[in-house]
């Protein structure tokens, strides 16, 4: 059908475009690309902007919304995913048209080039508002079924208060999967658009989808849908209209609806993949996550085996022809499901548990304790569903859910006061950068200085701010606002309109910038390591030390952190050039693609793009070396795992790191010293005396548990009855916990009412054990006990019925910890 429709156009003077990532990488208001029309819209410092790369324009833009999840499969139409034809024009542009040609066009497509009857079509004329923007619009259908929509954008404001826009645009959005629905006449949109993927698995399961039944069975479920917009609702009457019997509808309808579901999701799944998105538990990789976990359970429910990377190889062999792009990611769309669906697996019995509570319980859950299940257990209702331990999917469910994920948009800092209508700093650190330079102060007030012009960096895009001196004053951070720089100053502050001299702190600037450089190469060098779905997910560059967050799947291992070091220091080894040029944004998104947004967002019309040699290109506003040998060393100190997805590298450059590795060297030095071996042989002594250490404590755990037998009868016979239950309190500060550990089991084992707690000295803090025995704990719970003795020291604690342990570091309110023990107890 796209080659059809894009031949067409094309023969009509478009320029067909190919498609643009489903991850929205030049917007930061949105995670996925929803519409084609999104792929020609840039934020600018007052809005949105469109631009287009021709006029007029043609794009088979794949687009992902997950507000409709719950109706994929079930309703023969819905998708997580989608191909929306767009056709834009810009009718005050060279080449442009306006309605009467965007009407004549779309209607001698859907007649000449997909055939349907003149008769069949219907245009319907409406307005369409959104982003602040609205104007006219024609919907055309054919049988009913919506296949698309041309919007006349023409005004901004509201229909009682309208303006004209600068830019006028046609934005004609249609569903390519519609345009083969409808010209092929399958039973479902899904029958035609997933071509070998359900018929393979139609196959294995050993159900047919294109029977006269399921033709009828569709229809039912539209025609319900015109009335009950719920999905599961709308099945039912379907089911209920054609008497299609219980087994009937498990051995064919309920098969089909997760073929159908499994298509639609690995789809979307292949697309995001491959556009750099991970599934996870934050940002729109959560909702990717959704629908992983739907998919795989769905498989679980359908009869056959099915092997994910021989269905991931059907999608990307079928979408070849329009996405060929897919085939270079295919290896890694394997990998990211693969581990996803092997965690899922993981899961399964702690779920099945769960699910067996739900169907002792004999009550349908609600949906906020459905959204509770799944956020904090993992457990996707479609796996209730399968195992019976709910009837059906409530409609809402998965749009609330979605809706519980929206990233709110964070507003900018407010500015200092006394910056209003003041003009823009000239930025020297983006030119000449002298580092000494004169400058009239244009405002002076509350600790803030405002100059004409400054070589100071201001904090923007990770980097630290410049230090320095203003006529002589400290300068301890800077700040944009808008385009004006605002230097807060410690000591006297120059009077506005005088000239001052200014110098920056070239040293600080030096070190800061070798790291900003170094987060450059650090990421690349990830990605290179690690797979293409590495981003920078934030990053911080100051003069001592600079972290980076990257968007991966796992916790790194000690392997991987170091061959990510040594292509970073391989890449500084090189003494690559690092070039700084700007160039108009719509070049630079043609020359380098969109990976130059790894620092987010740059609302300007010219994209300032560094270049480290060949190895790495970004659009970046901040300071950098000439050459990557002027790092000298990159040394990664640390890496963690900070969040589901985003993995943290921390690391030093330059003379940083060089100071970091001389304190490696002298620690080792000086634990050779003590240990009496060769910094060489350190490991082999320390393996040695470690090993003759845990020797000691095994024997040491042996003996105490030999001498705890009589040690618990002393503590038995020393309890006091207090309530219910007997109690024995220690404070101790000669034997450690686990001797403790070890007597209070003994003790509670051989008495069951008794209450055992002991308050154990450990260095500057006070270690807390409590037992309680079979019968005391329906009284006092160790673990309560272990949480209030714990918080009258100052700290925290918790546990179960019979044992609890916690601690804190107020050693002088042991004793105010004793008598909460003894209040408890009497209280039993």
């Amino acid at each position: 059908a796209w080659r059809a429709v894009e031949s067409f156009f094309v023969g009509h003077g478009h320029k067909s475009i190919g498609r643009y990532p489903v991850v929205c990488r030049w917007r930061d208001d949105l995670y996925f690309t929803i519409a084609s029309i999104v792929d020609f819209q840039r934020p600018t410092g007052s809005g949105i902007r469109f631009e287009f790369p021709a006029n007029p324009i043609i794009v088979p833009q794949p687009c992902v919304r997950f507000n409709d999840i719950g109706n994929v499969g079930v309703t023969g139409r819905h998708f997580s995913s989608f191909c929306m034809v767009g056709q834009l024009s810009m009718p005050d542009e060279e080449g442009g048209y306006w309605k009467d040609g965007c009407m004549r066009l779309d209607y001698e497509m859907l007649t000449r080039t997909l055939g349907i009857p003149r008769d069949e079509i219907t245009f319907v004329e409406d307005v369409w508002s959104g982003g602040g923007s609205f104007g006219p619009s024609l919907e055309y259908f054919v049988g009913g079924l919506e296949l698309g929509n041309a919007v006349f954008t023409e005004f901004q404001g509201s229909l009682d208060d309208r303006r004209p826009l600068d830019q006028r645009i046609i934005d004609m959005g249609a569903g390519l999967e519609r345009f083969a629905w409808v010209t092929m006449g399958t039973p479902t949109a899904y029958d035609c658009c997933f071509g070998p993927i359900t018929s393979r698995m139609a196959d294995a399961e050993g159900v047919e989808a294109g029977t006269g039944e399921l033709c009828a069975y569709y229809r039912e479920v539209a025609r319900a849908l015109a009335s009950e917009p719920d999905a599961a609702r709308a099945r039912q009457e379907a089911i209920s209209a054609l008497s299609l019997g219980e087994s009937r509808v498990s051995r064919t309808i309920e098969p089909l609806e997760g073929i159908y579901l499994v298509a639609d999701h690995l789809r979307t799944l292949a697309f995001a993949i491959a556009d750099g998105a991970l599934p996870s538990n934050v940002g729109g990789g959560y909702n990717l996550r959704v629908l992983l976990r739907r998919m795989m359970a769905r498989l679980g429910r359908l009869g056959a085996r099915h092997d994910l990377d021989e269905l991931v190889s059907l999608h990307v062999e079928y979408l070849r022809g329009t996405y060929p792009e897919l085939a270079e990611s295919a290896g890694e769309i394997r990998e990211i499901v693969g581990l996803e669906a092997r965690r899922y697996t993981g899961m399964r019995s702690r779920m099945e548990s769960i699910a067996s509570r739900l169907k002792a319980k004999k009550a349908e859950p609600t949906v906020g304790e459905l959204i509770t299940l799944y956020e904090s257990d993992g457990v996707p209702p479609d796996y209730l569903r399968e195992l019976g331990a709910i009837r059906e999917i409530p409609g809402e469910f998965y749009e609330r859910l979605s809706e519980l994920h929206q990233s709110p948009k964070t507003d900018a800092p407010a500015p200092p006061p006394g910056l209003e209508g003041l003009p823009r700093t000239e930025a020297l650190f983006h030119g000449d950068d002298p580092p000494e330079f004169e400058a009239r102060v244009l405002h002076a007030g509350g600790g803030i200085v405002v100059l004409d012009r400054t070589s100071f960096y201001a904090r923007s895009g990770g980097q630290e701010p410049d230090h320095g001196t203003i006529g002589g004053s400290r300068v301890t951070d800077v700040s944009s606002h808008g385009g004006v720089i605002a230097h807060a100053v410690e000591g006297d502050l120059p009077s506005a309109g005088s000239t001052v001299r200014c110098a920056v702190d070239t040293a600080r600037r030096a070190a800061v910038t070798a790291h900003h450089t170094s987060t450059h190469i650090l990421n690349s060098s990830a990605r290179h390591v690690l797979g293409s779905w590495v981003w920078q997910h934030s990053a911080f560059k100051d003069d001592t030390h600079a972290r980076l967050d990257i968007t991966h799947h796992s916790a790194l291992t000690p392997e991987e952190v170091s061959r990510i070091e040594s292509a970073a220091n391989s890449v500084v080894r090189r003494n690559l050039e690092v070039s700084i040029r700007e160039h108009a944004r719509e070049e630079a998104e043609s020359r380098y693609g969109f990976r130059i947004y790894q620092g987010g967002v740059v609302p300007v019309d010219a994209v300032r793009i560094v270049s480290v040699g060949d190895f790495d290109v970004e659009a970046c506003g901040g300071t950098h070396v000439r050459r990557t040998g002027e790092i000298g060393l990159l040394k990664v100190t640390q890496a963690e795992r900070v969040q589901d997805g985003v993995v943290r590298l921390v690391f030093k450059a330059g003379e940083a790191a060089l100071a970091h590795v001389q304190d490696g060297e002298r620690t080792l030095s000086w634990v050779a010293g003590k240990i009496g071996a060769d910094r060489q042989k350190i490991p082999e002594s320390l393996e040695r005396r470690l090993g003759s250490g845990e020797a000691a404590r095994t024997r040491l755990r042996a003996l105490t548990k030999r001498s705890s037998a009589g040690a618990a009868q002393e503590a038995a016979s020393k309890a006091r009855r207090l309530g219910r239950v007997t109690l024995y309190t220690t404070i101790d500060v000669d034997l450690d916990a686990d001797y403790h550990i070890a007597v209070g089991e003994a003790a509670v084992a051989s008495d069951a009412l008794l209450v055992y707690l002991a308050l154990v000295r450990d260095g500057d803090r006070v270690r807390v054990v409590a037992y309680s025995g079979a019968e005391a704990s329906t009284a006092l719970r160790a673990g309560e006990l272990a949480k209030e003795a714990s918080a009258a020291l100052g700290g925290s604690g918790g546990g179960s019925a019979r044992f609890g342990q916690g601690g804190g570091a107020e050693a002088s309110r042991a004793q105010e910890a004793i008598r909460r023990a003894e209040a408890m107890a009497s209280a039993t």
